[in-house]
């Protein structure tokens, strides 16, 4: 929900960009509102109403909680862990902080979800390909795996080829 404060400063701004030759649709999606919002509040005023608990969760985490969540995740421990690592190595040792969700909403607020790992992240990269202009030119091969009657147990055909253009 947005503030009373904050509801009239974006239409003060809407408006002194629509009288400075903008048009309001543009102004209000630069605000990131869209405009039937802007007109909602301009016709109806400030007035939110809209039905909702205005309360915190009971289960909400506190302030001092969270920062313990942090303090084990940047711990020398665990840094190179996920938190679904974390969370059952904790459980394992009778510590529950927070669930897995928990973690990773703290991760997210800290801005710490990135890779967690002492190596590179992986990357991902699109296979090479080739593109044959005459005969013989580009080679291919293949391993199929052909099923027996026994159950776990293949015949293995190897086979390559020419690839003609």
């Amino acid at each position: 929900m947005i503030s009373q404060s904050q509801k009239k400063e974006a239409l003060e701004l809407v408006k002194e960009a629509s009288i400075a030759g903008a048009r309001k649709s543009k102004a209000s999606e630069l605000l990131g509102l869209p405009i039937r919002t802007i007109e909602r509040w301009e016709k109806e005023g400030f007035c939110d109403n809209r039905k909702g608990s205005h309360k915190a969760p009971s289960n909400k985490l506190s302030d001092a909680e969270k920062e313990e969540i942090v303090k084990v995740l940047e711990s020398s421990e665990f840094s190179d862990s996920n938190p679904n690592q974390i969370v059952p190595t904790l459980a394992d040792r009778g510590i529950y902080l927070g669930s897995e969700s928990s973690f990773y909403r703290i991760l997210r607020e800290k801005n710490m979800n990135k890779h967690r790992q002492s190596s590179s992240p992986s990357k991902h990269k699109a296979p090479e390909t080739y593109i044959a202009r005459r005969a013989n030119q580009v080679w291919s091969w293949d391993i199929t795996y052909l099923p027996l009657v026994i159950k776990g147990t293949y015949l293995y055909l190897y086979g390559n080829g020419c690839i003609q253009p």
